[in-house]
């Protein structure tokens, strides 16, 4: 765990502690008079102090031999991974003419401020969906989430198999923790792949996505004013 442990000391040296929306607006005012553009920042800085937050406390169980409660945090953190790429993905929609300004817009409310209480007036976007979306990118990643999953849910394989050993000459049901030695071999090598594609959705794509999608927004300013004043 000793690589995770120097990334996530090197990440939270790089996090951001704030975002003025007047140093982005002053950056580009045509394309940040548009409110879609400083939520898809916004978002994607939360998931990078959330995703920091669950490693970080993965790493931390996994080094005193709490396999499970690992695993359910890693999950955590390859729901949050598939945020920043479902976010991505959307960028690019709306800068190849998949969906409309106003399609993203909903979407960027969603991711910010959704939630999946009865009261709400923004509902969240469904987190199995948003990484059905994503295996389209990185297949094997909804098969990660899945498996996770199941040491989550107190099924077979997070019940019975996690605390149990049958012996079925004698007819007998032996309880005992067995997490570390199930799963620990690859809860190291889990964590790097949610890390390496973290960086490069994080690094790369949402950077390059973003500079188009200001460029977008000024080539497209005049007709999204008109059909917003005529609505």
């Amino acid at each position: 765990m000793e690589e995770i442990e120097t990334i996530i000391s090197k990440w939270q040296s790089e996090k951001l502690n704030k975002i003025e929306k007047g140093s982005v607006y002053s950056r580009n005012p045509i394309a940040h008079k548009w409110k879609a553009p400083y939520r898809s920042l916004v978002t994607r800085e939360l998931v990078f102090w959330r995703i920091i937050d669950l490693i970080d406390q993965t790493v931390l169980l996994a080094k005193n031999d709490y396999i499970l409660g690992a695993r359910i945090l890693l999950r955590s953190a390859i729901e949050t991974l598939g945020i920043l790429i479902y976010l991505n993905q959307k960028m690019k929609a709306l800068l190849d003419g998949s969906i409309k300004y106003e399609d993203f817009d909903s979407i960027t409310v969603r991711l910010i401020l959704g939630t999946k209480q009865s009261d709400s007036k923004v509902e969240s976007i469904n987190i199995v969906t948003v990484l059905q979306k994503c295996d389209k990118k990185y297949p094997g990643i909804f098969d990660i989430y899945k498996d996770l999953s199941e040491s989550s849910h107190p099924n077979f394989e997070g019940m019975s198999m996690g605390y149990s050993e049958i012996d079925d000459e004698k007819y007998i049901t032996h309880f005992r923790n067995r997490w570390k030695e199930l799963y620990s071999n690859d809860l190291e090598h889990l964590t790097l792949t949610c890390i390496s594609t973290f960086e490069l959705e994080y690094n790369n794509v949402w950077p390059e996505l973003f500079e188009s999608l200001e460029k977008w927004l000024e080539k497209n300013d005049k007709y999204l004013s008109t059909k917003t004043s005529n609505t």
